[in-house]
């Protein structure tokens, strides 16, 4: 991994220091579908976008412990059956903390 790591920053440096460099005003302009652009491209988001997106990768991620342990069923028997439901009970009472906090709601 270090000889990966160094190859890509050994040619990065390089491609820098050996490479063409002519800066130009109109190759740094903005250019947005043949027009110049019209506004700022910094747009406010809502919070909440965050917020849902974060949640979204939470509650993803169970289905990430999920598959394994579905394919798996027969050879882990019951003390894995209760693992997992301890697990699916566990995500279950956050979504309903977060629900019930209001985390949802979107007005």
């Amino acid at each position: 991994m270090l000889v990966g790591v160094a190859f890509g920053g050994f040619s990065l440096l390089m491609g820098r220091l050996l490479g063409p460099h002519h800066p130009d005003m109109e190759k740094n302009a903005q250019y947005e579908c043949g027009f110049p652009a019209f506004d700022d491209a910094r747009v406010k988001f809502d919070v909440r976008y965050y917020l849902i997106a974060i949640l979204f990768i939470l509650f993803d991620l169970e289905t990430a412990f999920l598959f394994p342990w579905a394919a798996a069923m027969r050879d882990v028997g019951l003390a894995g059956l209760i693992a997992m439901l301890v697990f699916i009970a566990e995500l279950a009472i956050g979504l309903w903390y977060i629900w019930k906090r209001g985390a949802l709601d979107w007005e």
